[in-house]
């Protein structure tokens, strides 16, 4: 009896400790419930029975294709919303939906020079496979922003009407505004040639595929790539992967930064980046509100804009510049309106002066730098508000002068502006492999203008 008794109470003991240990599992492993999907719209998937948060990874299982991977986007009632970030031809309807409960993040580190990467980060080189030193987070991490450095330090970026006129600050947040075919890709290609920078990394959003490889081989060149990260996601990749993209470009420009270097992030588009987020928020049924775009839109463009910039005092840089796709050459096109309010300053390029053979097309009138006044001295500024006036004055009156109707001698502001304006489109042209340093730059700003006024150059 006294046998029997000790058996039971060692099978007792036993299986406490066995439903203590599945216990512990239970309360240290996460419960994933698996959901099956519902509906197919688009590119937007329905799963019901699918527990996952916003922003994390699915998989769905199909039996006549691969595991297809999809990001969570929202959610109403039992229904969860997913966006997929590749090919999902072949899915079956009722197909499973499993959790990962993982979100994206970026492999980071020195190996990504020299290489050029998709959306999500896989290589899309023959420079075989990456070895990163560590993860950071796609959506990255804000800075407080009275850690900031002050921009205080100008930067070389090798275009004269820029260094001269749109002087640019070590740390600044430009756009480039155009519409198509004025040459914001060669004028980007430029900078990216003759700006001094540690590293230089490159987003090309939403572009066309055969700009990819003639922007690293003709723009960066190899000597250029190798100090230089370029992600690729043409117009034909998903919207998903195109929103991730531009994330992707920007903390890798975070990263480098956080490291101390000062690092030249070229982002094109950022109008291509906000589409892809309207494709997204329409898929899921977000309202449209102004032509066509759902107010998700102008929350994202801040959020990833707000991302550059300088890091802590003595620490590293990140100067962006992001071309803005002006449709119809309309300036108040709502993504260009939001950048303009959320960068440092734009340069408009004119399709006007691009039909003349003037390039780059900057138009000086439309165009400013909001950090200028804080990385030039007086004498640059007043210079430069003195070649702007007249510049200024000569376009006002184009048209009376065009027609005949200008008459000499009766303004002598507009005659000094009508007899230097040949000097003024001069200066302001560039060849696209003709570098002009700050330096250079600044004494023909100044050999212009003393011209203009006689050799007194003061300001107007």
């Amino acid at each position: 009896m006294t046998t029997t008794r000790h058996a039971e109470a060692q099978r007792a003991g036993l299986w406490r400790q066995r439903l203590t240990a599945a216990q512990r599992r239970v309360e240290t492993s996460p419960l994933i419930v698996e959901g099956r999907l519902h509906r197919m719209v688009g590119l937007t998937l329905e799963a019901v029975g699918c527990q996952a948060a916003v922003g994390s990874r699915c998989l769905v299982m199909s039996p006549a294709v691969a595991p297809i991977e999809a990001e969570v986007v929202g959610f109403a009632g039992d229904r969860t919303y997913l966006m997929p970030t590749g090919d999902i031809h072949g899915v079956l309807p009722n197909a499973r939906v499993v959790p990962t409960g993982h979100v994206y993040q970026v492999a980071v580190g020195d190996a990504l020079l020299g290489r050029v990467l998709d959306g999500a980060g896989r290589p899309l080189d023959e420079g075989g496979p990456l070895r990163v030193e560590g993860h950071v987070p796609l959506t990255g991490r804000p800075i407080n922003p009275l850690w900031r450095s002050p921009i205080r330090e100008p930067l070389d970026v090798g275009i004269r009407a820029i260094n001269s006129l749109l002087t640019v600050g070590r740390g600044q947040r430009l756009g480039l505004f155009a519409g198509s075919g004025v040459g914001k890709s060669v004028l980007m290609g430029m900078m990216t040639r003759y700006t001094s920078a540690d590293v230089i990394v490159v987003g090309l959003i939403g572009e066309r595929g055969r700009e990819v490889k003639d922007f690293i081989d003709n723009s960066l060149g190899q000597e250029g790539l190798r100090r230089s990260v370029v992600v690729a996601t043409p117009a034909d990749s998903p919207p998903l992967m195109r929103l991730h993209g531009a994330m992707l470009a920007t903390s890798i420009a975070e990263y480098y930064r956080d490291r101390g270097r000062n690092v030249l992030l070229l982002m094109d588009s950022l109008t291509r980046y906000a589409q892809a987020q309207r494709e997204i928020a329409l898929a899921i049924g977000e309202p449209p509100a102004t032509k066509g775009y759902p107010p998700s839109v102008f929350a994202k463009l801040p959020q990833l804009v707000e991302r550059v910039g300088n890091g802590r005092k003595d620490g590293g840089s990140i100067t962006a510049f992001y071309t803005v796709l002006t449709e119809g050459d309309d300036q108040q096109d709502p993504v260009a309106d939001a950048a303009r309010a959320v960068l440092d300053g734009h340069v408009v390029l004119s399709r006007r002066l691009a039909e003349a053979g003037h390039f780059p097309a900057i138009d000086i009138e439309a165009s400013i730098s909001r950090s200028m006044a804080d990385i030039v001295d007086q004498q640059h500024q007043d210079t430069a508000r003195r070649f702007r006036a007249m510049n200024a004055l000569y376009q006002q009156n184009r048209d009376l002068i065009s027609v005949g109707a200008y008459s000499r001698g009766a303004d002598a502001r507009l005659d000094e502006a009508v007899d230097y304006q040949p000097h003024m489109m001069e200066f302001l042209r560039q060849g696209v492999r003709e570098p002009v340093s700050y330096n250079e730059s600044l004494r023909g700003l100044q050999q212009v203008v003393a011209q203009a006024t006689g050799g007194g150059g003061e300001s107007a």
